[in-house]
């Protein structure tokens, strides 16, 4: 295993380099730029260029890439374009709490996800299933930031239970639970309906195998037949798609940030959009593509766990 996450870690480093060079040039196709952005639509191209200057834009823009590489070879993701400040405690500050966002919401998802969808799986066409059905197609339809308003509107206005926004004091374990409750029920809440109709779908289709069939022409206990047979050739494809729905987590915890005002990296993303700081974005975007790379590494080590005939060699 060890070998084999060492080889997929190489692989990956062509991908980063890849991505990175695709988002430097991407975000300065971006119309408009940061000169125009903090001096505005009506000011003169003299401000601008000469502003452009004090921010290193006058130059070449491959001299501006290979600076970019350099700098990120070293760990440095550059100082911001609008403020001056460095970029990377900044992203180091807000991180916690977009991971904290996504792993809770992740992990939500499995815990109600892969129960239900087993549960309605071994009740087709029976009055829970239906109701697991439609929880799932309600849940795989609503958008995020729809949810989030309505999960505010009831328990933080209404009820008055948590509060409307914010991300707590990463320090206080307790303030900290109670400002991620509602932003983490909005994504865990979609990650439990696409796992149950995944886990349904697979659960079902093993069901039909015939070492099922066997097992249970055996004599088994339904309880063995079930968790012992079933359900562990069931999880592959379930786990393979927590794998890449954790992913779209990432990009779905932007909106929800927004929504909720919680610090994060996609609430720094959106306002480096709205100032043309490319510096920020550029970050942003590349710390986004390394928890993609990590997250497809931990998703693949996992098959392993899963089904011991899978070899990493």
């Amino acid at each position: 295993m060890v070998k084999y996450s060492i080889r997929r870690i190489l692989i990956s480093i062509p991908i980063l380099f890849t991505v990175v060079t695709l988002i430097f040039f991407l975000v300065r196709s971006m119309p408009g730029g940061p000169a125009v952005a903090v001096l505005g639509d009506y000011a003169s191209k003299e401000s601008v260029a000469a502003l452009e200057k004090e921010m290193g834009l006058d130059i070449p823009l491959w001299e501006q890439y290979i600076n970019f590489l350099k700098d990120l070879a070293r760990g440095d993701l550059g100082r911001s374009l609008i403020n001056g400040m460095p970029v990377a405690p900044e992203v180091a500050r807000v991180l916690p709490y977009t991971l904290q966002l996504t792993v809770s919401a992740a992990l939500f998802g499995v815990f109600f996800g892969i129960p239900l969808g087993v549960f309605t799986a071994l009740r087709r066409n029976r009055l829970f299933d239906y109701i697991g059905r439609t929880f799932s197609l309600a849940g795989v339809s609503l958008p995020s930031f729809f949810l989030g308003i309505l999960l505010m509107l009831v328990f933080s206005i209404k009820l008055d239970l948590f509060p409307v926004m914010g991300g707590g004091d990463i320090h206080d374990v307790e303030d900290m639970l109670h400002h991620l409750f509602l932003p983490a029920l909005t994504l865990g809440l979609m990650m439990t309906a696409y796992i149950t109709r995944t886990t349904r779908s697979s659960v079902l289709n093993v069901l039909r195998q015939d070492y099922v069939r066997t097992a249970r022409a055996k004599g088994l206990r339904e309880r063995l037949v079930i968790y012992g047979h079933t359900l562990r050739n069931a999880l592959l494809p379930v786990v393979s798609f927590i794998g890449v729905y954790t992913i779209v987590l990432i990009g779905g915890s932007v909106l929800v940030e927004v929504v909720f005002a919680r610090p994060g990296l996609g609430k720094m993303m959106v306002g480096a959009i709205q100032q043309r700081d490319y510096m920020t974005l550029q970050s942003v975007m590349v710390v986004y593509a390394g928890l993609v790379v990590v997250i497809n590494l931990l998703t693949d080590l996992s098959y392993g766990l899963i089904d011991p005939r899978i070899r990493y060699d």
